[in-house]
């Protein structure tokens, strides 16, 4: 439009010198055919005209000028507004146009996409009829109290398109405004955040079952501890009385009695120890279970718990070979745990080894540390089961009518005090082999924290 008016303009300015043209050459001639007195008047005026047309052809060359620029700029105006308007229409988040009232008046296909609404029929339409029901009042009550700032923050609501499910989304929105800064509309950005919420969703979810999972595991702390003190206490009184009838039945040779209290007192013990196996357990895993560090001799430990499992490898017939190789014996660390590791050890390892021998090897390493290892000719642990061998529970048969007893929560708290210690545990194994249990420690042991 700008164009054809400049065209326009250029041909009257062109009529009006080409008048003035004619009126001079009329001029011309007239003066030829005048006075000699009414010709110097009018060569005089001639000449005035003469200098005005002259000026007229350089404002019209400046015209032209002006209008060629002006038609390039126009030119640029109208790329500039069709990239602008493809930007618009291809832009990933929905853009809306509407007036003060909320009626849309233009729409990008991302917007018409949201609202599941052809674009050509979104025009007209009011927003707010895209919001629930149970959401509009709040939409406008928002609408209203937000007219003075040019801009507003990012917000989050919902929107129901057409004849499909709700759809969250987050708006900004910016004003429209005249020269004289009154509001003449509004600009809406709406963003899809469906799977953000989703997944915001989740991950409370996530966070809810994990507050779950944590109670649980500390309700079973609890009712472990509970349960193996509670549990305790009579046992420690039945050994004792059993151990106590022992005695005095001793005397009697002939009768079954002694047979029959060994029996309690075994199993008793057997019972006991799968009680502070639990204790240990459940101190361990909620971090109350602190070192009694002090210096002890650690061949004479080593020594002495080997000899109280001797006996029962014995009636396996199995041998215990001891070798220790260490220069200095004493050691700071926690004397009743690190027995309670041998124990462990030893124990499964006459457990698990039917023929053969049991070799427990205590050697003196660099950097001041220590390594028992506890080697058995037994049944050995396939390589599937050997990741699990250190978990609580675990065990390599897990039926109710297993061979070997047990509840598999020794090599569990080992793995525990080991740790504790700031030591590690390794393990290679054979199946029908046997395998190799190695504890390196320091020698030195600090209480961490």
């Amino acid at each position: 439009m700008l164009g054809v008016i400049q065209v326009t303009n250029m041909h009257d300015f062109n009529q009006k010198i080409e008048k003035v043209y004619k009126n001079t050459q009329a001029l011309n001639q007239h003066i030829n055919e005048s006075p000699l007195q009414e010709q110097d008047l009018l060569i005089k005026a001639l000449e005035e005209l003469h200098i005005a047309l002259e000026e007229l052809q350089v404002a019209e060359e400046e015209l032209r000028e002006q209008n060629h620029i002006l038609a390039e700029a126009h030119y640029s105006l109208a790329q500039e507004r069709q990239r602008y308007q493809e930007l618009f229409d291809l832009a990933p988040d929905g853009y809306i146009v509407t007036d003060i009232e909320g009626k849309i008046q233009a729409a990008n296909n991302a917007a018409a996409e949201m609202l599941n609404i052809p674009k050509h029929f979104i025009t007209g339409k009011f927003l707010v009829n895209f919001i629930p029901e149970s959401e509009r009042r709040a939409f406008r009550s928002l609408l209203l109290r937000q007219h003075q700032p040019r801009r507003v923050s990012e917000w989050e609501t919902r929107i129901q398109p057409r004849h499909s499910h709700i759809t969250y989304v987050s708006i900004s929105r910016t004003t429209i405004t005249d020269n004289k800064g009154q509001i003449q509309g509004w600009r809406w950005m709406l963003r899809d955040i469906t799977e953000r919420k989703q997944t915001e969703e989740q991950l409370r979810a996530v966070q809810v079952q994990n507050l779950q999972l944590e109670e649980a595991a500390k309700l079973k702390s609890q009712f472990i501890a509970i349960m193996s003190h509670e549990l305790r206490t009579p046992l420690h009184a039945i050994l004792g009385f059993a151990n106590l009838l022992q005695r005095q039945v001793q005397q009697w040779s002939s009768s079954s009695s002694p047979m029959m209290l060994e029996k309690i007192i075994n199993n008793g013990k057997q019972l006991l120890t799968l009680i502070e196996d639990m204790l240990d357990l459940s101190k361990l895993e909620s971090n109350r279970l602190k070192l009694q560090l002090q210096k002890f001799n650690l061949i004479e430990l080593v020594t002495s718990t080997v000899n109280e499992l001797r006996p029962i490898a014995e009636k396996k017939n199995l041998k215990l070979n001891l070798n220790i190789e260490i220069d200095n014996n004493i050691v700071i660390n926690d004397s009743i745990r690190v027995k309670q590791i041998i124990v462990n050890l030893l124990d499964n390892a006459i457990k698990f080894t039917d023929t053969g021998s049991i070799n427990i090897d205590v050697k003196e390493l660099l950097q001041d540390k220590l390594s028992i290892c506890v080697c058995d000719t037994g049944i050995g642990i396939s390589e599937e089961d050997l990741k699990y061998i250190f978990q609580a529970f675990r065990q390599i048969n897990q039926t109710t009518i297993r061979k070997y007893n047990g509840t598999g929560l020794g090599l569990a708290i080992i793995d525990h005090l080991v740790r504790l210690m700031q030591g590690t545990i390794s393990v290679t194994s054979t199946v029908g082999e046997g395998s190799t249990f190695c504890v390196e420690i320091p020698k030195v042991v600090t209480n961490q924290g």
